[in-house]
């Protein structure tokens, strides 16, 4: 049977001001989502809360992780990288409950190696409510940086910023105190015989209110040459643009006004428009959310959707394998009860389904002695797994094979922005019963569990 998850308590917050302030605190471990990549790393970190807290500057402990989806790029390439706070060293310092989805998560990944600098990342304005006193939870952010040099490239968790959505808009920095914070993740770039192209940006911040200027630092351009910066709404360019003019080693230091409040990242290019082959980006940055005032004469309406729990049930209890004659043995075979497994959290968290088995023992008259068994190592299974239609995540059905006391899995899937789903698990079953096992009735139990 499935984890039970313990809903978080709600309370109706009051109509204060200091409902909102965020405070830094250095308890409160969270695991890490499962699958997660890149090493785990801990690091002192130095965090300041809002002025209106009235509280001082607090030293705790972060542990986090730095992924990428290409750990063997070429120069030229574009790298996604995702940085996992798993433990922030921030919670709530109340007694009331924090709402969801008021917190945006942003920060950098410093570079080292043959290539160096930050990368900004930034995340949804997403979390599960925090209960009073409670450590925020875990998050992440994303973002890209473009390879410019071949070798090997380390990435290290960076600063990271918590900007909170709640009758104000409040941020709480927090700092690497020795900075850079320990390696987690390393890719290793090769040339190609081709130069790819070698312009890269930076910002000087990965967030900021609408009307705010953001500085914009690139390399790799055309001595020269007119950039034009610009910010992105997805895939789309937005009104907001600048231009700037490349010095001789093709650098430039120049600054974005932005004011559309769909801005997800900036990008740098030259020509007329944006061209990936001479463009830079889009380098992730997030507006700040504002509550704007409801309008004499309408009614804001809201609603909440509650996230759920991550379960699984089963057809049925029993599986009656298919009978094989003494003196020649060979395949029992049969099939695996269906498991429905409903995740219905909303999280980023994916799942894993996984199953043991223990030795096949047989009792009754027939038996010739005592002890008569089949060894857990003659089950094997072949995995089969479907996905509803509509659901966020994919299952993948796990390898044929052997599953024994050690354990095999069934069934998973993995860690997303948003994850969920319903999803139909089945496995064929074979047990390789020994040419002259004493007749008779034999019985194994095989457990499922999921996580």
């Amino acid at each position: 049977m499935g984890p039970t998850f313990r809903r978080p308590r709600r309370r109706r917050w009051a109509s204060l001001l200091g409902a909102t302030v965020v405070a830094v605190t250095a308890g409160g471990a969270l695991a890490c989502p499962a699958g997660a990549a890149g090493t785990n790393v801990d690091f002192d970190t130095h965090c300041i809360p809002p002025a209106i807290a009235g509280l001082p500057p607090i030293d705790g402990t972060t542990t986090a992780n730095v992924s990428v989806d290409n750990t063997s790029p070429k120069v030229g390439d574009t790298v996604k990288v995702t940085y996992t706070v798993v433990t922030p060293a921030a919670g709530n310092p109340t007694e009331l409950d924090l709402p969801a989805d008021i917190m945006t998560p942003t920060g950098k990944v410093t570079l080292g190696g043959t290539q160096t600098g930050d990368v900004t990342v930034a995340g949804p304005k997403k979390n599960d409510p925090v209960p009073g006193k409670a450590p925020f939870p875990s998050f992440s952010m994303t973002g890209t940086f473009k390879v410019t040099k071949a070798g090997a490239i380390t990435l290290s968790p960076g600063d990271y910023n918590i900007h909170t959505s709640y009758l104000l808009e409040l941020d709480t920095p927090c700092t690497v105190t020795s900075p850079p914070a320990p390696v987690s993740e390393t890719v290793t770039a090769t040339d190609d015989s081709t130069p790819g192209n070698q312009r890269a940006l930076a910002l000087g911040a990965a967030s900021g209110n609408q009307g705010d200027s953001v500085t914009v630092n690139g390399t790799g351009f055309t001595a020269g040459a007119t950039v034009t910066l610009a910010g992105r709404s997805g895939d789309k360019q937005t009104g907001d643009t600048a231009t700037v003019t490349a010095d001789a080693q093709g650098s430039f230091s120049g600054s974005l006004v932005v004011n559309d409040k769909t801005t997800t990242g900036i990008v740098a290019y030259e020509g007329a428009s944006w061209d990936p082959d001479k463009g830079a980006g889009p380098a992730a940055y997030v507006v700040n959310g504002t509550t704007p005032p409801t309008p004499g004469g309408s009614q804001k309406l809201t609603t909440t959707v509650k996230a759920g729990t991550l379960s699984m049930s089963q057809a049925g209890d029993a599986v009656a394998l298919k009978a094989v004659d003494f003196g020649k043995g060979g395949a029992s075979t049969g099939s695996l009860n269906t498991v429905t497994v409903k995740d219905f959290r909303g999280g980023p968290a994916g799942w894993s389904l996984t199953g043991k088995v223990t030795d096949f023992t047989g009792s009754g008259a027939k038996f010739t002695g005592s002890g008569a068994k089949i060894d857990a190592g003659k089950l094997s299974w072949t995995p089969a797994c479907s996905t509803k239609a509509g659901s966020p995540s994919t299952c993948k059905a796990g390898s044929p094979g052997t599953v024994g006391t050690s354990g095999a899995t069934l069934a998973s899937a993995p860690d997303g922005t948003l994850t969920g789903g319903e999803f139909t698990v089945d496995a064929g079953l074979s047990l390789d019963v020994p040419a002259f096992t004493p007749p008779g009735a034999y019985s194994g139990v095989l457990t499922l569990t999921l996580t």
